[in-house]
């Protein structure tokens, strides 16, 4: 039986990689900042007593290294990170160290304990900032315009050069937007769904967002994590765009749900303390790479996600 660990085991790509793992036979280890920290994913896909959950500080180097050792990981899927664009403004600082030292660590333990142990990390299309060329590549420039992003540029071009320097085999999923039901309450299409079907019930007036004239790949978040594990079955490392090849604007999600739920157009407001120092107009990517190569099978359209996204949360509302 192959072992994996999870890092950031209590967010949404965590709980739905751990159903997955599960589900094809691995034996699971979530690792988690604080054990009393809540596990809503997990709960929700009712694999909670199923993963084996382990109390880690990414900063503490010893402690890492030693979890590696008694855990004896075959794979490890580095998935946490301060991953809140709008927080990396905020706490810049914060944000490197953590997105950072927290690889360096990773990796450096891997390197020390056993360095054949396959390392999957958590990039970010964030990475590619203020692009002159759509659609984007892997061979892209990058050119980030956000403190998480920089971050997330540091980290991935660490394991760029573990991965050339060492042998180490390190592949970097470069994620775009993804979504499901788990997702944080902060993020913008969770928080739009949860905010209109609130209106809907008469419980909220209005929705209050910034830039709604902005444009994103958006994708479904339990497909995403396919492609995770995918990268690490392959005879070599590599890095791959992980989207679904098309950008849509936050305009037209907004309203998308609005006439779903029936609510006027007119309770949409928009609200400047809710823009960003910088954004990015318009972003989308080529899948074709990891369709190819990883056989990775994605043929939705993000207004069939947003179907299934308002279902689920419709449907858990009411039995709230």
């Amino acid at each position: 039986m192959k072992k994996a660990i999870i890092t950031g085991i209590n967010g949404q790509d965590g709980a739905y990689l751990a159903q997955f793992l599960l589900n094809i036979g691995y034996e699971v280890t979530g690792f988690t900042r604080k054990n009393t920290a809540s596990f809503k994913g997990l709960n929700y896909l009712q694999i909670k007593d199923k993963v084996k959950i382990v109390e880690c500080n990414l900063l503490n180097i010893e402690q890492v290294s030693k979890l590696l050792g008694a855990i004896e990981p075959d794979e490890i899927y580095n998935l946490s990170a301060q991953s809140s664009v709008s927080k990396s403004y905020q706490e810049p600082i914060d944000t490197f160290e953590f997105n950072t030292l927290s690889v360096f660590n990773i990796i450096e333990s891997i390197k020390k304990t056993n360095p054949s142990i396959k390392l999957y990390q958590a990039s970010s299309s964030e990475m590619f900032g203020s692009v002159k060329k759509l659609p984007i590549t892997e061979e892209s420039i990058i050119h980030p315009v956000s403190p998480y992003a920089i971050s997330k540029v540091a980290a991935h071009y660490t394991c760029v050069n573990y991965r050339e320097s060492y042998g180490m085999f390190i592949s970097c999923g470069i994620l775009f937007n993804h979504e499901s039901y788990l997702r944080n309450d902060t993020f913008f299409i969770k928080k739009v769904i949860r905010e209109s079907l609130e209106i809907s019930l008469g419980k909220r007036e209005i929705l209050k967002v910034g830039n709604i004239d902005i444009k994103r790949d958006f994708g479904f978040a339990p497909k995403y994590v396919e492609a995770m594990y995918l990268m690490l079955q392959q005879e070599k490392p590599c890095d791959f765009l992980i989207c679904s090849g098309k950008s849509v604007s936050l305009r037209e999600i907004i309203y998308y749900i609005f006439e779903k739920l029936k609510i006027s157009k007119s309770l949409c407001i928009i609200d400047p303390a809710f823009y960003r120092p910088s954004d990015i107009e318009d972003i989308y990517g080529i899948n074709e790479k990891a369709k190819k190569e990883l056989n990775w099978n994605y043929d939705f359209n993000f207004f069939e996600v947003l179907d299934l996204l308002l279902e689920e949360e419709v449907k858990n509302y009411k039995n709230k």
